[in-house]
This record gives C-alpha cells, structure tokens and sequence, in this order.
C-alpha cells in the first residue's frame, strides 16, 4: 500500500471563499493525502536522502484551511530526508525548528484578504520574533500572503488581472544566485513550477521596487519558457513579473509558485527540486 499527494486547490479552482466553520473542522483532517492498495512509488528519494546531512529540523505551520501542508511535509521528509515537524496554528512554541515553512491553501477561508487572518494566529507571533533574529522562513503561495500581512517581505498580493482563480503551469527564472533559496538555481534556466491561486498580483509601491532590484530581493520572475521576462508570460499583472521575493536581511523568502508540487518524479517533473536543492545547500556533504 502506498501514498500519492493530491491537493484540495484543483477542486476548489472555481471558487475563492469558503466557510471558515468548515475549514475549522476539516482543518486537522488529511485531505492532502491517500492511499491506493497496489500502488508502489518509484524510490525516488534513494540518493537525495544520501547527498543531504539532516538540516536539523523544518517546522511546516498548519492553519485552518491550509491544504498544501501535506505536500510540503512529504517533499521535505521524504523526498529531501529532512527532519519535519507540524506546527498547529494556536501553538507558541516553534519545537525548536531551524526553518519555517508556511505552506499553500485558503487560510481562514481567505476571508477578508488572503492572509489576513492567518497574520494574526498565535504561532505567527512567534514566527516573526524567529525570522527578525535571522531565522530562516519560506512562505509559498498563501505563505506568501501571510508573510506580506506580516510585513515581514515588502509588498503585496493582489486579485489578479482577470479575477479569477488561475490554476497551472508556469515557468519562472531565478533573478540572482545571492539568496540561499536560488544559491543552486542557473540563473538562464527556466523552470516549470505550478501555480493555483486567485490573488497573487505582486504589487509594491515605485521606491520599493526600486529598492528590491538594487538589494537583490526579486528572488523570481515569471518567464517563457526560453526564459523570456515578457508581459505573455506574466499570468496575473504581478508587477515587474515578480514571482518571489525576500526580506533585506534575505533570510525570509515568499513566492507565489509552488515548487513542492514539481519535485516528485511520479509527477513528471522535478524543476521544483532545484529550488529546495538550494534551500539545502548549507548542509551539503
């Protein structure tokens, strides 16, 4: 008996709120995993958990509604061989962790605005006191939006262009090898990483932006796939095509693609894996 990963977000493409009573309930149900009988994945982490020392440990917070945490967790224990630890929404103990991860879904049933509730969960006080010590945080796809509710990476994610719910492939190319979540990315490559949400429009004020190119902190961009930066590749208005960014002391990194959906070979494609490769570079060997 094995294990696939499927996410909620594809079933939930049409429709961006939901009742928070029923992600309150469902919220510690896992809907992102299941088991078939007779199905056995390829062994493909065989090798990765080899060429990794444990980082210590990655603590991956759960709210109400997320539903990409199951994903991450299997990416980074089974896949990366890393130490992975839940961290519930209510807690205020990190359980000694050495990177956080806030993962995809609909917090709170992303009412108000995407993240906006979540900010204000009592572990987030804690995630916040952790990465202005220089602790290392990752926010993917509504992580993202919390990090930006949290003020802890500059702008914010807007409904995209064309108000709807985009759920697909898109390709996207590392800015610079100076943070360590593209420190392994070539920077000419392409990558074809998926993206499923409704507000994911990166926008930031002129100064800003000004200042994030200056420092470094666009981590990505949306791209062709010949890695052309161009308006047809840019799939929601994001300012810039700004698929990514990261605070200036370049230790919190959001972006809106979710590289943990394209690192298992069972799905046919593993370009996400360059970017957890990265986020592991410090423990290699």
């Amino acid at each position: 008996m094995g294990r696939i990963s499927v996410s909620f977000a594809h079933f939930f493409s049409f429709c961006e709120s939901y009742s928070l009573d029923f992600f309150n309930n469902l919220s510690r149900v896992n809907i992102s995993a299941c088991f078939i009988p007779n199905f056995t994945p390829l062994p493909i982490a065989i090798g990765i958990k080899q060429k990794y020392k444990n980082m210590s440990k990655f603590g991956v917070v759960i709210f109400p509604g997320s539903n990409c945490d199951q994903d991450m967790i299997y990416v980074l224990r089974d896949i990366m061989g890393q130490e992975v630890v839940e961290l519930w929404h209510k807690d205020t103990d990190l359980k000694s962790c050495d990177f956080i991860v806030l993962p995809g879904g609909f917090s709170y049933g992303d009412y108000l605005r995407s993240g906006a509730i979540a900010r204000f969960s009592p572990i987030m006080e804690k995630v916040i006191e952790f990465a202005n010590k220089g602790g290392y945080v990752l926010g993917v796809c509504n992580g993202f939006q919390i990090l930006c509710e949290a003020g802890l990476v500059p702008g914010a994610l807007l409904h995209n262009n064309e108000r709807k719910f985009i759920c697909k492939n898109v390709f996207i190319k590392a800015e610079n090898n100076s943070t360590l979540i593209t420190s392994e990315v070539p920077t000419d490559k392409a990558l074809k990483i998926p993206i499923a949400h409704g507000e994911g429009k990166y926008y930031a004020d002129a100064e800003t932006i000004k200042q994030l190119n200056v420092n470094g902190q666009i981590i990505f961009r949306y791209c062709d796939e010949n890695g052309n930066v161009n308006d047809a590749a840019n799939p929601n208005g994001a300012t810039e095509n700004i698929a990514g960014v990261c605070n200036a002391g370049k230790n919190v990194f959001g972006m809106m693609p979710h590289p943990e959906r394209a690192t298992d070979g069972e799905l046919s494609n593993i370009d996400g894996r360059w970017i957890f490769d990265s986020l592991l570079s410090l423990v290699k060997n």
